[in-house]
């Protein structure tokens, strides 16, 4: 190693220094080490190797060293070798090449098999590779993350090739499915009036972990938390893919939308003892994952074989770093966290009441001003919505979903609780610091039914992802309207689109924030499979013809997205909590009659009159989930009052449907006729 340097264990990961690259891996139990270069991504076999030696290049646990002379695009890998003992948790493997889990760049060439990373045997043509990635100075132009508070966002969950890969995306072909197919489409999230896009994984995921013949889609398969994955890209390569997101990221920022990743940290791509050897597990397989207890079997609280040991220090380190990167040298505005009650658990498997890795990522001062957003629950039976850690955590609010779906496809017992999801879930976030934005709101989301398909059909048709039709959520609450799938009824196809829109209102009306799925605003379909994962294909892409047919759905939302964002329909009010604004906003209740809501089990109906905190402007809403059309009295303008302006009626056709408030009709009668299924708001200046 004459031509090497000693090197440092610090940073971790590949670093340029003075003399060179240094490189830095931790492994306790290794009983070696080797760094292996190649000249292209296809070898079978490296253009060097460094043995490194553990009297010299390795300080405590970490293996490292200094090779002078290496250029950004250099490939590499680790060899790392010591016991195979699944019964101590050691399933190291000298034959496999291993990824830089600090690497910022993986290439996967043309014969990347994931099959030869799980079978015995070296696997050096068929491995992805890690990428050297240097300092090179991006022109950033000022640009910066936007901060933005929740009281003022609204959310649109978007898959980055699937937003432009469908040829009606009108973009040409090399464009379509990319980063910077998404900055071509700007111009239309800025007219569907959206503030934030969070995007479904973009860390580098196998495209292989999927039953054969099919195509991993959403990217919940990670096998790096610091590379953009290079099939976004239009140059399909590392360098390249680093450039095409920080692009597509200044673009987004520059037009006022926020950037958020859909992050993937619970597991990763390697799966159960039975899976491929990427990276974490030849490195220190204990380290990295949680195990059954008494047992060699990994723990799957995330339901894809493994979890993540999160509260690890190497591993708690590894996750803060990653974050920060992407923050720092990508400038993301934030991070859902995809199962995150996973990283609630401490070593042992157990709910942690303080995990350390969910306080260090609220207190991070790096990571204060980004949102952080938690699926508070696993595959393991943890359910922390309304009681996940800390003061900044926002959650995606299941049962606001689940009780919303109930109430409008009409199911009974459900009205008394429409209240409490469209005024922030008090029963959920009733802490006194808790702010109303904190709960993110949704009806739709990448796992599920798209809102077409929630009315569409009351069974998911999962048989295309050759899994028997076993995968997937049974209980979606959704209703058909009469017709299972696609139908040429004139009257299920007007109640189908009544019924978009009536979820659309309560969306947009309830206190918190916002979150709408890719497509449902022009009534995308995936043909009744609600969990498209393995589906690469028109099913699951967007296509834009459906702008067209359902325009009047398209003009609908704008409309809404309008009145959340500009006429303080939300109620919401930035930095004002919960009990502060549920305090300072008058309400009253109705049922047909003013004064007098119908709570019972059998109701159907309700109305509301309230003013916000501003007192700038009345509203009356009045829903109707009954099969038949209900007349609803409404409070009378009284000394000083404008007259009421009919701003949405969700059973009429468009343009009637909804009417900018200075253009809508006035309502000049006592009473108002509330079409089945259907939801009426009513306006005016105070």
């Amino acid at each position: 190693m004459s031509d090497t340097f000693r090197g440092s264990p610090g940073p971790v990961g590949p670093s340029f220094c003075t003399d060179g690259v240094n490189f830095s891996v931790f492994s306790k139990n290794a009983d070696s080490v080797e760094l292996l270069f190649f000249d292209d991504v296809d070898d079978d076999a490296p253009s060097r190797i460094i043995t490194l030696d553990p009297l010299v290049n390795r300080t405590y646990h970490y293996w490292h060293v200094c090779v002078p002379g290496l250029e950004s695009g250099q490939l590499y890998g680790y060899r790392v070798a010591g016991p195979w003992d699944p019964s101590r948790r050691l399933r190291f493997d000298g034959n496999k090449l291993l990824l830089d889990p600090y690497g910022r760049g993986v290439a996967t060439g043309a014969g990347y098999e994931r099959a030869a990373a799980a079978r015995p045997g070296a696997n050096l043509s068929r491995a992805m590779k890690s990428v050297l990635v240097g300092d090179e100075h991006y022109d950033w132009q000022g640009d910066r993350p936007l901060q933005r508070p929740y009281s003022e966002s609204v959310i649109y969950e978007m898959h980055v090739g699937g937003f432009t890969r469908h040829p009606s995306s009108g973009l040409p072909k090399e464009l379509r499915g990319t980063y910077r197919g998404v900055i071509e489409k700007i111009p239309y999230l800025r007219e569907l009036g959206i503030t934030a896009v969070e995007l479904l994984p973009v860390y580098q995921f196998d495209e292989q972990d999927c039953p054969p013949g099919l195509s991993n889609y959403w990217g919940y398969s990670p096998v790096s938390f610091f590379a953009p994955h290079t099939g976004y890209s239009i140059a399909r390569s590392p360098l390249g893919a680093i450039t095409e997101f920080r692009d597509m990221v200044k673009a987004l920022h520059a037009a006022d939308i926020e950037v958020i990743l859909d992050v993937v940290y619970n597991h990763t791509a390697e799966g159960d003892d039975r899976g491929p050897t990427f990276c974490f597990r030849g490195l220190e397989d204990h380290i990295y994952y949680l195990f059954e207890e008494h047992a060699e079997h990994y723990s799957n609280f995330s339901g894809t074989g493994n979890a993540m040991n999160a509260n690890n220090s190497i591993v708690r380190r590894l996750i803060l770093d990653s974050l920060r990167y992407w923050v720092e040298e990508m400038h993301v505005d934030g991070f859902r966290f995809d199962l995150a009650s996973v990283m609630a658990r401490d070593e042992s498997g157990q709910p942690s009441h303080s995990p350390p890795v969910l306080w260090a990522i609220e207190s991070d001062p790096v990571l204060a001003g980004t949102k952080i957003i938690a699926e508070a629950w696993d595959a393991g039976g943890l359910y922390q919505v309304g009681n996940f850690i800390g003061d900044r955590w926002t959650e995606w609010n299941g049962k606001f979903r689940d009780d919303i779906r109930r109430f409008v496809r009409g199911d009974r017992g459900v009205l008394q609780l429409l209240p409490t999801r469209m005024l922030g879930s008090p029963d959920l976030y009733s802490q006194d610091d808790r702010e109303a934005g904190q709960s993110i709101n949704f009806v739709t989301c990448h796992d599920g039914f798209t809102l077409n398909d929630l009315v569409s059909y009351e069974r998911k048709h999962n048989q295309a992802n050759r899994e028997g039709n076993r995968d997937g959520c049974n209980e979606n609450y959704s209703w058909n309207c009469g017709v299972e799938g696609p139908t040429d009824d004139a009257d299920v196809e007007a109640l189908r689109n009544r019924q978009v829109k009536n979820f659309l209102t309560v969306l947009m009306m309830s206190m918190g924030t916002p979150m709408i799925l890719m497509g449902d605003e022009m009534r995308r379909s995936q043909r009744g499979n609600n969990n498209v994962y393995c589906q690469d294909n028109q099913l699951s892409w967007l296509d834009w013809s459906l702008t067209e047919r359902h325009g009047d759905v398209l003009r609908f939302l704008r409309y809404l997205i309008h009145y959340r964002l500009n006429l303080d329909m939300s109620l919401i009010q930035d930095r004002v909590t919960l009990k502060q604004l549920l305090e300072d906003t008058e309400f009253a209740w109705h049922g047909v009659r003013l004064n007098e809501p119908d709570w019972s089990d059998r109701s159907h109906a309700l109305a509301a009159t309230f003013v916000g905190m501003n007192r700038r402007r009345e509203m009356h809403i009045m829903g109707n989930a009954f099969r038949e059309p209900l007349k609803f009295m409404l409070p009378p303008a009284g000394t000083g009052h404008a007259a009421w302006r009919l701003l949405i009626d969700t059973s009429l056709a468009s343009p009637g449907d909804i009417h900018p408030p200075d253009a809508a009709p006035e309502v000049t009668t006592s009473t108002y006729r509330v079409g089945a299924y259907s939801i009426v708001l009513a306006g005016r200046p105070l």
